[in-house]
């Protein structure tokens, strides 16, 4: 007898339908898995054997032979053993015909026949929905990820049993459902980072508000102590709240990384990744034989911490360039080839020199000319080219440290942010894209004209400082920035000059 059930595979954050077909025949009892299984997928024939035993049910004795259709893509993990279970349950007639048409099963099977979560649920019941299918099937730690897809009836798991005493109607379960109103207001991931705890840095406050207001890339240059990475982490406290649909591509990619936290509910607060500075550019940008996802796809739609960015291998650096432009990473392998979203904000930081102190006119710094060189050429001009913002950060003061005075907290400086952030949602709503840094070329012609004194100031800049044509436009969408933080509807002289001392900093340290 043949037996279909409707399953699915992950093919980068993305999942596609495979047909889990399983055919019991007699002849030499055997059990064989085709359609390009790999070891785990294999390894489920002994999985499924015990599992079925040991949920007081006899194992057929025949000629058992399981294809995971399409066949001509490679399978991987886990989560097939509870299809490939219902299926030859389905086939021996133990479980009704047709009980399982139009739903969707994924799940790890333990030797007791528990049910064990998978990574990539939340891709696997999104693809599933959008082909039609409406019930899913998977295990109990998986529900809240599952049920964040609207018109999705899920079913939790805890065991095989229970699924085969639901299906004879001999027990109930009760669809899961999860309180979105709850997850997006229990934000406390960053509640103890406040902007209000850092003293002095006025200028560099006012360059991460631009960036995050924008979705800007900043660097940050100044000694050691004076507040860099300090700043750096309290950065996701003035960014804007993620949208629902954000917050389903970030969920998207970390249920693929295996990196949910208990397997369970939304993404809701915008990822900060700050990887040491050992990272390989393949954990950077994603590998594995079968492709995963890196650092900045983890950290898309959110922050991508550097700190100490010379520090970093050269090929790690080199290879952000283009993600860093186009917002996605492509990877090849033998087995094929993916791409992953990295719309990421770069942050970074970095000492002016090899014992940090270049510039603070102390005489702390006793590097030579050519250590110093050999340091700041660590970063190559055009990853250079990329970072819209240059912030100098000088050593504090004690009198700074000292002041008692309350510092703007991140609550007032995200008040300001998300303002300027709703004028540009307004803007673009027929552009698809949401933040003054992902603004192309016809675009910038369109949103970021200047007057005629604009356009002089533009031009003796751009030649005295030697600029390239993407700083140009990077200045374009920074100074588009500055007039939504104040509510102008033209880019003034004003806005042009803030800016151009943000693209300073490039030719006093890293010439």
């Amino acid at each position: 007898m043949l037996a279909m059930i409707q399953s699915a595979a992950l093919l980068g954050i993305d999942a596609y339908p495979v047909r889990v077909e399983v055919d019991l025949s007699n002849g030499i009892p055997s059990f064989e898995i085709v359609g390009l299984p790999d070891s785990a997928v294999k390894e489920s024939r002994e999985r499924v054997r015990t599992a079925i035993k040991n949920s007081n049910l006899m194992f057929p004795a025949k000629r058992i032979t399981v294809n995971l259709a399409p066949a001509d893509t490679k399978k991987e993990g886990a989560s097939f053993d509870l299809p490939i279970a219902s299926g030859i349950l389905t086939a021996m007639g133990t479980l009704p015909n047709g009980a399982l048409d139009g739903i969707l099963l994924a799940g790890e099977l333990s030797l007791d026949g528990s049910l064990r979560p998978v990574n990539g649920i939340l891709p696997m019941v999104h693809h599933a929905k959008q082909t039609g299918i409406t019930k899913c099937m998977i295990p109990l730690e998986n529900a809240d990820e599952a049920a964040l897809i609207e018109g999705m009836t899920v079913y939790p798991l805890h065991s095989l049993r229970q699924m085969i005493d639901f299906l004879h109607g001999t027990t109930k379960i009760t669809p899961h459902t999860v309180d979105l109103t709850r997850i997006f207001s229990d934000c406390t991931d960053y509640e103890q980072l406040d902007f209000a705890h850092v003293k002095g840095q006025e200028n560099a406050k006012r360059a991460m508000e631009i960036a995050a207001a924008g979705g800007h890339n900043i660097l940050m240059i100044g000694p050691p102590g004076s507040g860099k990475t300090m700043l750096a982490k309290r950065f996701p406290t003035i960014l804007p709240d993620l949208s629902f649909s954000e917050s389903i591509e970030i969920t998207k990619i970390y249920s693929v990384a295996g990196l949910l936290k208990n397997k369970s509910a939304l993404i809701h607060t915008r990822p900060f990744r700050a990887p040491h500075h050992t990272i390989s550019a393949s954990a950077l940008t994603g590998g594995g034989r079968i492709p995963k996802p890196g650092e900045i796809s983890l950290a898309h739609n959110g922050v991508l911490f550097l700190d100490e960015l010379p520090e970093f291998q050269r090929s790690a650096l080199e290879v952000m360039r283009q993600p860093m432009e186009d917002g996605k990473v492509t990877i090849s392998r033998v087995n094929g080839t993916l791409t992953f979203p990295s719309d990421f904000m770069l942050v970074a930081a970095m000492n002016p020199c090899p014992c940090g102190y270049l510039g603070a006119g102390d005489g702390k710094c006793h590097c030579t000319t050519k250590e110093i060189s050999k340091y700041q050429s660590k970063i190559s001009g055009p990853l250079l080219d990329r970072i819209d913002l240059m912030v100098e950060m000088p050593a504090v003061g004690y009198a700074q440290l000292q002041n008692a005075a309350p510092s703007e907290s991140s609550a007032t400086i995200k008040e300001r942010v998300v303002q300027a952030h709703q004028i540009q949602l307004k803007r673009y709503a027929n552009e698809g894209i949401y933040f003054n840094a992902q603004l192309s070329a016809s675009q910038i012609e369109t949103y970021c004209k200047l007057g005629r004194e604009e356009q002089t100031l533009l031009h003796t800049a751009f030649t005295q400082m030697d600029l390239s044509a993407r700083a140009y436009h990077k200045i374009l969408k920074v100074a588009r920035t500055a007039a939504d933080l104040d509510n102008s509807p033209d880019i003034t002289i004003r806005h042009i000059a803030e800016v151009l001392q943000y693209r300073s900093l490039d030719r006093k340290y890293l010439m």
